[in-house]
């Protein structure tokens, strides 16, 4: 595995991720994979949507072109594994994580671009601090294939930050930000009744 300095995106976040969580995920190694094979989904989804909504942002159709197809790549390395593995793909529900987090977007232009850009930043550095806390419980395979991540996804937080920073002030989006990243934290440090890529840390009856 290619060793990946994610010093910066522990620095952006305002906690870790609970070892509670990585036990958990490691418990259910199966919608592990179904629900990160969802997350590629939906942050290709994300990125192609926000290309049709901003088109005049030259820079962000370039950007999020580019970051869209490596989902999509990311996505179908994913579902490869999972068919090598024998896992299904059902439908699940998705976490409270992205949802709760897009319910602070202000709805005023350009707020609500700027702090939807926020958002994918927070999202993609913790995917990025996540497959750096589970990598090293992992099979080789995956250990693998999860600091392979590493790289991509810490360009993707920057991508989104950069953006959100060509868009308003530094201190505009650095006060947006605390906003958002404490709302991040409570979402990762509080109890989640279903497993999930994103989700906060089980109750003390699941583990």
């Amino acid at each position: 595995m290619s060793v990946v300095d994610i010093t910066p995106i522990r620095e952006f976040l305002v906690c870790e991720t609970p070892s509670a969580w990585v036990e958990w995920a490691l418990q259910n190694p199966e919608i592990l994979l179904i629900d990160h094979a969802n997350c590629e989904k939906k942050a290709a989804s994300t990125a192609l949507n926000l290309m049709y909504r901003y088109v005049d942002y030259h820079k962000l159709l370039t950007k999020l072109s580019r970051l869209a197809r490596e989902e999509l790549r990311h996505f179908e390395q994913v579902i490869a594994i999972m068919k090598k593995r024998g896992v299904s793909y059902p439908q699940i529900t998705a976490s409270r994580y992205a949802g709760s987090l897009r319910k602070a977007v202000r709805t005023h232009e350009p707020g609500r671009l700027v702090d939807t850009l926020l958002i994918g930043a927070i999202i993609e550095a913790r995917s990025c601090e996540r497959f750096a806390a589970l990598a090293p419980h992992l099979d080789e395979e995956l250990r693998d294939f999860y600091g392979s991540l590493l790289k991509s996804e810490s360009r993707h937080f920057m991508d989104y930050l950069k953006l959100a920073e060509q868009i308003c002030e530094q201190d505009e989006v650095a006060q947006r930000l605390e906003i958002l990243l404490e709302k991040e934290r409570e979402l990762i440090e509080s109890v989640d009744e279903e497993f999930r890529f994103h989700s906060g840390i089980p109750s003390d009856n699941i583990l």
